[in-house]
């Protein structure tokens, strides 16, 4: 079984990526969140689960241990296939999975494409015995009405963070983070330099979770 690949990235695109291992390419599948930890012709590392079915076996990567064992989970349950527990996993971090799953939250699952009401209270049915929140609860993304009002920088920064990849929720908690450690960022209010900020900080965050798998 392949638990993980490390090596050189020859390749990454919008949602999988090609490891070089001892030379051989080895592509899998991962959220737009995993692929961004990702550089082409750097090192690089993921955790994987190996998905075999009767035409095909497919590979999916994770940035942690985490990430990895919420995915396996959701594959438990009945009518979620490999493909549905990624767009899950790319909607929402595996934290706020285990909060919704915990909470009985359905309506944080219709919120993945491909899940509807059934399949959302299927989901949060056969997954409240089997993930607990490991931390506090993540806090709802704020609301952009009047900060919109006040930050005419941020609606075109989520935009171009959402167009690279990233969900809403993940976008908008990642601008505030890096406004918050750098708050020059915010008083300048250029859209150029708030994004190539976010997009470091993403950067980091990935490499620092991937350093401590």
């Amino acid at each position: 079984m392949i638990s993980s690949l490390a090596g050189t990235v020859e390749s990454v695109g919008l949602n999988q990526a090609v490891i070089a291992v001892s030379g051989f390419g080895m592509q899998f599948s991962a959220t737009p969140q995993t692929l961004a930890g990702l550089r082409t012709g750097e090192p690089g590392r993921v955790l994987t689960t190996l998905v075999v079915r009767e035409d095909s076996m497919t590979l999916f990567g994770f940035a942690t241990p985490d990430e990895k064992e919420v995915f396996e989970v959701l594959l438990g349950v009945s009518g979620v296939g490999p493909r549905l527990a990624l767009a899950v996993l790319a909607v929402h971090d595996p934290e706020t999975v285990r909060i919704a799953a915990h909470a009985g939250d359905d309506k944080a699952f219709t919120k993945v494409p491909g899940i509807g009401p059934k399949g959302a209270r299927r989901i949060v049915l056969e997954l409240a015995d089997k993930l607990v929140p490991t931390g506090a609860p993540v806090p709802a993304p704020a609301d952009g009405g009047d900060a919109a009002d006040a930050q005419p920088w941020l609606d075109p920064v989520l935009e171009a963070l959402t167009g690279l990849g990233w969900t809403e929720r993940d976008a908008d908690k990642a601008v505030r983070d890096t406004v918050a450690h750098e708050p020059e960022l915010e008083e300048s209010g250029d859209v150029a330099s708030v994004l190539r900020a976010t997009l470091r900080h993403l950067g980091q965050g990935q490499s620092a979770r991937s350093g401590r798998s």
